[in-house]
């Protein structure tokens, strides 16, 4: 990311030549804001020098007069007012070609928050804390521009109440470390084939298919190395790569892995999991430099369709970021060929990386951007990929992380990604990016006040996961020297169409990573050993499945101070509660697990022990005991737990002779179970 920054500061510095005039002093020098007089504004510039010092530096070099403006902030609040309030820093300045950084440093000279990537504007939410502050704009490619700033206290929406549904349960599955690249898994890829029930996982150059056997439980995993190559197929593959990428249409079955090389990538696709794999072109012409991502899906039934005599019915998409512009090349005959490289935006509407593509039932295409303007947004294609639009996400705020695209059955979409605060959060839109709603934080139920690397998906229209690496340790999580945070992969799901999450530890017993992560690309320390991203995707099953790269694994689990900074490829899966597809829902399953019949003087007497075997509560359901067909005892609606049981006892007056006595559990079938057939039971009895 900091690298192509660099090369676009260059660009323009050259384009800014012969411009007249050096950088100022901020004006005014110094300003304060309080509960009572929230907002103070300032400028600074005009700017001709480029200061790309940051880019290999924790903090850029001011050294030199005019690399750096500093604006002395001083905060004065009451205790307390953190928790409806938020200091929130803007630099922004007219040119959207030009760029300017933004830090913030306590008293101490530390930096306890920075926007340091191509948004405009840029900004940092902090916590209020009363203090003194210097507020550091770095002219990265001024442009000779100036640029004007503002320091506010603003106001906190309240967090919404987290959704009453049961977060689901996850095992965790690390590759065999027999495998290359075992732990060489930074920003995995993973996908998910319904036809054949695999699972592929990109770890660099080693692609692996992972198979769970869920005749047990938990269920088992056995990884195979299925890599590409001149024996299987493709001599391209897993042979040289600057950025891994993979993807599968979990319809069609297909798998592509590609191997960025600057100018394009070594692409493979395979139909049978790796058995055997068949080249492809790579991508289209023009293509971008860095940032890959493959993705597919429906042709849409307004642009272009697939080629003539193609028997393969999906698009497959390949975008890539150049350093002024982003191109998306489709391929209309299953990824063997791509066409040209189309923009999708440039340095003019959006100045982040894109994540990675998604494609709706309806073949509408989705790259979401992290900073596009004060906002994230996606780029939308309705037509086969031939014409893009941006559709900003209003609320939302650039962050460090690249934010991601679930698409539901109905073409519900899903935007997760992480703001200016450092907090996961998510919005939904019903058409297509025009409008958003719901627009809330996630991860509260477990205190996350940073988070990285989000990653989404959706099954059913009103369900998705949003899958994300969170700490609930605040401040600035890039500091290396200083961030202590503890970081698990967390997992958020909605049952409702995003109106309310909840959010799972997919990892409450083994860290992901002690201390900082670092975002910032090539010229990070040793924290970057994660990378940029990760991925999740749902099984047929709908079961979410999460690749991830494991930062602390062995000594690092139990031990802080071992912290090796691994990137171990692992997968999480889930292995309870709700899935992502209504119809794979856990069930309840009633039986009648005990049942007597005895003597009284009066008649006859039954003990009924309802136990619900299935794997969802069972709610409203009654039972009924008949004597010779004639109801005897009934018991109104009950409510029972999964592995939960119930004991009911009737009596009633019986005659002399044979009796054939039916206890029957939910006998009304009021209640859908997991099976139907084992809700009664009988006994003969002589009085």
């Amino acid at each position: 990311m900091r690298a192509m920054r660099y090369l676009a500061a260059v660009c323009v510095g050259l384009a800014a030549l012969g411009v007249a005039g050096a950088g100022e002093a901020a004006t005014p020098t110094r300003g304060t804001v309080t509960d009572t007089a929230r907002s103070v504004s300032w400028s600074g510039g005009p700017f001709v020098t480029a200061n790309t010092t940051g880019t290999a530096l924790d903090q850029p070099d001011c050294t030199v007069p005019t690399s750096c403006d500093d604006f002395a902030l001083h905060v004065g609040t009451p205790a307390g007012y953190g928790d409806a309030h938020a200091l929130t820093i803007t630099v922004q300045w007219p040119l959207a070609a030009a760029d300017f950084d933004l830090y913030v440093l306590d008293a101490a000279g530390s930096v306890v928050g920075s926007s340091a990537s191509s948004a405009d504007p840029e900004t940092v939410v902090l916590p209020p804390t009363t203090g003194d502050y210097t507020v550091r704009v770095v002219p990265f490619a001024p442009a000779g521009q100036s640029y004007s700033a503002t320091a506010t206290l603003t106001d906190k929406p309240a967090d919404p109440a987290p959704g009453t549904a049961t977060p689901p349960g996850f095992g965790v599955y690390p590759a065999p470390s027999s495998l290359a690249d075992a732990n060489n898994a930074g920003e995995p890829s993973i996908g998910t084939n319904w036809k054949s029930g695999a699972s592929l996982y990109q770890a660099y150059l080693s692609t692996y298919k992972v198979t769970f056997d869920d005749s047990s439980s938990p269920a088992t995993a056995t990884w195979k190395d299925v890599s590409a190559s001149l024996a299987n197929g493709c001599a391209a593959g897993s042979t040289v790569s600057l950025d891994p990428i993979l993807f599968t249409d979990s319809h069609t079955g297909r798998t592509f892995q590609s191997q960025l090389t600057g100018a394009n990538s070594l692409t493979c696709w395979t139909d049978d999991d790796g058995t055997s794999w068949n080249p492809s072109t790579g991508g289209g012409i023009p293509s971008g430099v860095d940032h890959q991502t493959i993705g597919g899906g429906p042709f849409s039934a307004t642009g272009v369709g697939p080629l003539p005599g193609t028997t393969y019915p999906n698009a497959v998409y390949y975008c890539s970021q150049d350093i002024a512009t982003a191109f998306c090349a489709v391929s209309r005959d299953g990824g063997t060929t791509f066409g040209a490289g189309v923009p999708t935006y440039s340095l003019l509407d959006c100045g982040g990386l894109h994540g990675h593509v998604k494609v709706a039932p309806d073949g509408t295409a989705y790259l979401p951007n992290k900073s596009c303007g004060s906002t994230s947004a996606v780029a939308v294609s309705g037509d086969n990929g031939t014409s893009w639009t941006v559709r900003s996400v209003p609320g939302s705020t650039p962050g460090d992380s690249d934010p991601a695209v679930g698409i539901g059955a109905n073409g519900t979409t899903y935007f997760g990604y992480v703001g200016a605060d450092g907090r996961p959060a998510v919005a939904t839109s019903r058409d297509k990016g025009a409008t958003w709603t719901d627009l809330q934080p996630v991860g509260l139920e477990a205190g996350i006040k940073n988070a990285v690397f989000p990653a989404m998906v959706a099954g059913d229209d009103d369900r998705a996961a949003f899958a994300f690496l969170g700490t609930p340790t605040g401040g600035n999580y890039q500091d290396q020297a200083t961030f202590t945070g503890i970081w698990h992969l967390y997992v958020a799901t909605t049952y409702d169409g995003g109106r309310t999450w909840q959010t799972s530890d997919a990892t409450p017993n083994d860290p992901v990573q002690r201390g900082s992560i670092c975002t910032g690309g090539t010229t990070c320390g040793d924290d970057r050993n994660l990378l940029d991203f990760m991925d999740v995707q749902v099984d047929k099953a709908g079961r979410i499945e999460v690749g991830f790269a494991d930062g602390c694994i062995d000594a690092c689990v139990t031990h802080p101070a071992q912290n090796g900074r691994d990137a171990y490829a692992t997968i999480a899966r889930q292995s309870s509660g709700k899935t992502l597809f209504a119809a794979s829902d856990p069930l309840p399953d009633l039986t009648v697990s005990g049942f007597t019949v005895g003597k009284s003087k009066s008649g006859l007497t039954a003990s009924v022990t309802v136990k619900n075997v299935g794997g969802a509560k069972a709610t409203g359901f009654g039972t009924q005991v008949t004597d010779n067909g004639s109801v005897v005892g009934t018991t109104a609606s009950t409510t029972l737990a999964p592995g939960a049981s119930t004991t009911l006892t009737y009596s009633w007056k019986a005659a002399r002779g044979s009796h054939s006595v039916l206890a029957s559990v939910d006998p009304a079938n009021t209640v859908r179970e997991a099976d139907e057939g084992d809700n009664k039971a009988v006994r003969t009895v002589t009085k």
